[in-house]
């Protein structure tokens, strides 16, 4: 059995479209347990993984729902369980009112379908992440890795050289696919996201786990290609800006579609962008440059 375990939690009973991530030695460890409302297939996996009762650790990489909104449904089960998360997240643990009014402007009436219900937690059970201090566990390095959002935050498993990326490393729907940037509004910051891959390409990992989505080799090339796309997507986005054009997002978002489609096939791309849409990346880097500017 593999050390670390890539699981699919079947959202909206699509494969390949958010992971969660388990590492079963030395203390079992869940990195972002999804959303709310895959709880039933995470939890069918750590029964399969015999850990349902043991998990000891669970790391958020950020607290976007898509990530963390079963955090507290889990905390609820298993009072053994201690959640990390950077200090900057910790507050929407505690009180998620004011994350889930964001996501309920971005996804309107479908939030509840899509992400279900989210639980505050007690402070009790939140470990409070920043820069400098230790991981869960010896072996489990945390840091920094703002851009998607401030506080991001990924973890490396030194026994294997992974790095579990959350969503720093883009999205990866196929190994050979190009990588993708998730760039929905209101936190992007493309000058700490450029940063961070720098950083990301000088680590030396083996391999990454993308939430969206699984294991991928070649962390080095991925980063360097992330951050391609980032700036071509910047310099396009500020274009349409100048000339005042309203109707690039949705060019943005049929092109993402059809240049993933040959790696994935069209009706999977369809149903993975219904969801987390293109056009809505574009927007997200609009309203950065606006508020930079």
């Amino acid at each position: 059995m593999s050390r670390i375990q890539a699981v699919d939690l079947h959202h909206g009973g699509l494969e390949g479209a958010i992971a969660s991530y388990l590492i079963l030695d030395p203390e079992p460890t869940l990195v972002d347990p999804g959303p709310a409302t895959t709880l039933p297939t995470l939890l069918d996996a750590l029964d399969e993984a015999g850990v349902a009762g043991e998990l000891q650790h669970l790391c958020l990489t950020h607290v976007h729902l898509d990530h963390a909104g079963a955090a507290g449904h889990l905390v609820e089960r298993l009072p053994g369980l201690t959640v990390h998360v950077h200090e900057e997240g910790a507050r929407h643990l505690v009180d998620p009112e004011r994350l889930v009014s964001s996501t309920r402007r971005t996804f309107g009436d479908a939030h509840d379908r899509l992400w279900g219900e989210v639980r505050p937690m007690p402070p009790d059970r939140i470990r409070s992440w920043s820069p400098g201090r230790p991981g869960p566990w010896a072996g489990l390095r945390p840091f920094a890795t703002p851009g998607h959002i401030g506080h991001h935050v990924s973890y490396l498993d030194g026994n294997s050289g992974t790095l579990l990326a959350g969503d720093a490393m883009g999205i990866v729907l196929a190994p050979e696919a190009p990588t993708h940037p998730p760039t929905p509004p209101p936190a992007v910051d493309l000058p700490a996201w450029y940063g961070t891959l720098e950083r990301l390409a000088e680590l030396g990992a083996e391999r990454f786990g993308a939430a969206h989505f699984g294991l991928h080799d070649d962390p080095a090339g991925r980063a360097r290609e992330l951050a391609r796309a980032l700036h071509e997507l910047e310099a396009r986005v500020q274009a349409a800006m100048d000339a005042g054009n309203e109707d690039d997002a949705q060019r943005y978002e049929e092109e993402v579609r059809a240049g993933l489609a040959p790696w994935v096939g069209r009706e999977r791309v369809d149903r993975y962008f219904d969801t987390f849409a293109a056009a809505t990346d574009w927007a997200g880097v609009r309203f950065h440059l606006e508020r930079r500017s």
